[in-house]
């Protein structure tokens, strides 16, 4: 006789469970890979990767290294021995700057500190703005509008100048610099976190778990969390290369990243409008490498929106 009771999975649907994310992780990645976008940002990105990984082996010169006791002279131009250039004349493939340091060994370590500053900064915005999104939507009510209006506020300021202020507060620095960007980027995120989870929390598998006596962090983080997680990691994609510009901006205006420190935006700062006539080399490989990660990262970004949005994704 049939019964009338649900048949409960057993362990092989359980241990069914792991190779199902495992198919969603790669059906996703396939998804993001067939971009072309996706594809040509990630090719750039895997060029910055791999500067900033062997920035040691590629460049000959300690990026802080004085070389005017080997008799060179200060803003030599860029020497290659395979386009012509003297043997006997040291190769430094970007020039030497005012101060005799080798200018390739600069932008080469400087990609370090893009990464750096990307994913930490995009990563400090991202984790305070997904807790306060996420407790603004789910709790609803005063806690609700309380948290959103006070996201409005920060949004009021132009981001630039709201971050010149906190950096003028904290002191000069890439640390204060990086922190500064952060918190201008926390209501973005808050409130894209906020939009998603009050789409969520309606859904029938939400209400289905309440019903059956779920508690409020078993909802929040099993339930609701990840299946609202989507529209954050694309803004979050997309807002690294934005971190990393803002971020040069500041050290190009002499409050972020402080000399020795091979940073892209100092460096173009620090030689400044004084060289751009008589050494553009100094200014131009710099500003090649900021435009070209920025480029990458939003590349990147684009592709992994297009295969994440379900209208786009067929």
């Amino acid at each position: 006789m049939t019964s009338g009771i649900a048949a409960v999975p057993g362990p092989a649907a359980e241990a069914a469970a792991p190779g199902t994310a495992s198919s969603l992780w790669r059906d996703t990645l396939r998804n993001i890979l067939r971009q072309r976008n996706a594809r040509v940002g990630l090719t750039i990105l895997a060029v910055l990767v791999f500067c900033a990984v062997f920035a040691d082996v590629l460049s000959a010169y300690d990026p802080d290294q004085v070389l005017f006791g080997s008799g060179e002279k200060r803003l030599t131009p860029p020497c290659v021995h395979i386009v012509g250039c003297p043997a006997a004349q040291p190769e430094h493939l970007f020039g030497l700057d005012q101060n005799g340091r080798d200018e390739f060994s600069r932008v080469v370590h400087g990609a370090r500190v893009s990464l750096w500053i990307g994913f930490v900064t995009v990563g400090f915005a991202i984790a305070i703005g997904t807790l306060i999104g996420l407790v603004a939507g789910y709790a609803g009510g005063i806690g609700d509008t309380l948290l959103m209006r006070a996201m409005d506020i920060l949004l009021t300021f132009p981001s630039l100048l709201l971050a010149i202020s906190i950096v003028a507060v904290l002191g000069y620095g890439l640390i204060n610099a990086q922190l500064a960007i952060g918190i201008v980027a926390i209501p973005v995120y808050a409130r894209i976190m906020r939009a998603s989870v009050l789409s969520v929390r309606e859904n029938d598998f939400v209400v289905a778990s309440r019903a059956l006596g779920a508690g409020a962090s078993s909802l929040i983080f099993r339930r609701i969390l990840p299946n609202a997680l989507t529209p954050i990691v694309v803004a979050g994609t997309l807002g690294i290369g934005g971190a990393v510009l803002d971020v040069a901006a500041l050290s190009f205006l002499g409050i972020g990243a402080q000399p020795p420190l091979a940073e892209w935006g100092s460096m173009i700062g620090t030689n400044g409008i004084s060289l751009i006539f008589n050494a553009p080399y100094l200014i131009a490989a710099p500003g090649v490498a900021l435009s070209l990660t920025v480029f990458g990262f939003n590349l990147f970004g684009d592709g992994v929106r297009d295969a994440l949005d379900p209208r786009l994704n067929r």
